[in-house]
């Protein structure tokens, strides 16, 4: 019985300058890539309904506001809007014509955003990237004192077809001995905990797993702790009260961008 081949993964190339774009399929097209290009939105929104891609490397169109109208319909569209993005926006001198506005700017969510000029294969090598990441699942540990606040969280998560809780922690001491033993790739950890706080534990993570990041959840978001955390190596902070909008997203975030 012959052996069934691997599905090539999809990857969408939508831009409106077509020699760049047929640079970028050469460069990204291999024994399990397969490329399909757009020159506009219509064409993009065809083409996902058409390939169902992996990815999307969301380059310029005109007119202006486009790649941010069709960004939005990728997020607002159940089936793709777990999809990864890649954001290549106009270069300088072009940015009034066909970049991105600062406001859209803001509701920015991808993987990844670069801007042109940049040469085909290192973005390439990009989109390789976080299509192997794509793949796997983000391995989270959970710390926090509180049961109610992790069942909380895990009862998020696990919601996601691309992130896996691996396991829980109720203090920083512990959280060390589950980062060894388990490694996560991303950890949420609590800042107020008994035996060892949340600080503590980032800063000796982020001495001893360099590759295991950490996003900080606490409600005490205020500036001072905000601060500290950025300089013992947290790679985010969310307060509480905003968790469940923006935890999934942030760890997302940190995973593919850091």
């Amino acid at each position: 019985m012959e052996e069934q081949q691997e599905k090539k993964r999809g990857i969408l190339v939508v831009d409106d300058e077509p020699d760049f774009a047929s640079a970028l399929q050469h460069a990204l097209e291999s024994d399990v890539c397969e490329v399909t290009t757009a020159a506009n939105k219509a064409e993009a929104q065809q083409a996902v309904k058409t390939m169902d891609p992996d990815l999307v490397i969301l380059g310029t169109l005109s007119p202006r506001g486009d790649a941010f109208s069709l960004h939005q319909w990728l997020r607002e569209n159940p089936k793709t809007r777990d999809l990864p993005i890649i954001v290549m926006d106009a270069p300088p001198e072009k940015q009034l014509v066909k970049g991105w506005r600062r406001d859209e700017a803001a509701l920015m969510d991808a993987e990844d955003y670069v801007s042109k000029p940049i040469e085909p294969d290192a973005l390439a090598t990009r989109a390789q990237s976080i299509l192997e990441k794509a793949h796997k699942q983000i391995r989270v540990l959970i710390v926090d004192d509180h049961a109610v606040v992790r069942d909380g969280i895990q009862s998020v998560l696990e919601l996601q077809n691309d992130i896996e809780v691996v396991g829980e922690a109720e203090n920083g001491k512990e959280a060390l001995a589950k980062v060894s033993e388990l490694s996560p790739d991303i950890v949420i950890m609590d800042i107020m905990m008994p035996e060892m706080n949340g600080l503590e534990a980032t800063k000796r993570i982020y001495e001893e797993y360099p590759r295991t990041r950490v996003v900080m959840l606490s409600q005490y978001d205020d500036e001072e702790n905000i601060l500290a955390a950025e300089q013992i190596g947290a790679h985010g902070f969310i307060p509480k009260r905003a968790a469940s909008s923006q935890l999934v997203n942030a760890i997302r975030a940190v995973h593919y961008v850091g």
